[in-house]
């Protein structure tokens, strides 16, 4: 019995003792399954740790699977080819027939209009969205540049009875009048704006010189193409309603346009 249990333990595998790296290092292993086994602080700290791994990692793989894998297969997939049939049944079909007819009338109409639009004579458009004209002449593009348009802004009475909107108006107009060194004749919301009592309709301090440039147009309902000693504001809507152009532009399109030009506005 005593052989037998001497060849027993010398079966057993030794940690050499000449080596102690391998000492400790067991030793370590040793001390985390221990620790790992028995101490729950430890096991769920652990827990957590690999948790946020295997989140962080499932994140990194979705995001590289949406930028990369995705346009991938996109890229490899086949693509259709589309085939314009010139099939001669199909110009003799009624229902294509009556299709294209009606297609070259819109286009025969839109063409019309668009010449009326766009006739021989000098013609401006405005854009009171970017505060630029645009002059024309045989639908050659002479001129353009910025003015200024209206600001869009409400003006009450003290007492609230009166109201005025400081606005460009839109639409399809006519030069009606052209005035060299116009005079300005100021409206009621002149003196409400400078919180001044309202004259009467004669009374010399409606009439302001100098303010208007050296040319206006006018183009109806009081509102005028006109000159501005405003310069700085030009490109920007800041008008009571009038277009405002600078001292070039202004002459160069008063020289241009005529009485009855069109002016497009939008």
């Amino acid at each position: 019995m005593e052989e037998e249990n001497l060849s027993n333990i010398e079966a057993q595998p030794e940690i050499p003792e000449n080596i102690p790296q391998f000492r400790g290092f067991f030793v370590v292993v040793k001390d985390l399954t221990g620790r790992f086994f028995h101490n729950e602080k430890f096991k769920y700290t652990c827990k957590i740790t690999f948790a946020i791994i295997a989140t962080l990692l499932s994140l990194i793989a979705l995001v590289a699977f949406i930028l990369y894998f995705v346009p991938y297969m996109r890229e490899k997939q086949p693509s259709r080819e589309f085939v314009v049939n010139t099939d001669q049944e199909l110009r003799k079909n009624p229902v294509y027939k009556k299709e294209i007819s009606l297609l070259n009338k819109d286009i025969q109409r839109l063409s019309r209009k668009y010449n009326s639009y766009t006739s021989g004579q000098s013609y401006i458009v405005i854009n009171t969205i970017e505060n630029r004209f645009f002059l024309y002449r045989n639908k050659q593009l002479l001129r353009t540049g910025f003015c200024s348009s209206g600001s869009y802004t409400m003006l009450k009475t003290a007492e609230g009875d009166r109201k005025w909107i400081f606005k460009t108006p839109k639409g399809k107009y006519r030069i009606q009048g052209k005035t060299t060194h116009p005079v300005w004749r100021k409206p009621d919301w002149a003196f409400v704006e400078e919180g001044l009592p309202i004259p009467s309709a004669t009374d010399q301090s409606r009439y302001e010189y100098g303010v208007l440039g050296d040319y206006a147009m006018a183009i109806g309902d009081g509102y005028l193409i006109h000159g501005t000693i405003y310069k700085r504001f030009l490109g920007m809507p800041v008008t009571h309603g009038c277009v405002r152009l600078n001292d070039e532009d202004l002459e160069f399109i008063f020289n241009t346009l005529s009485v009855g030009s069109k002016v497009y506005i939008f």
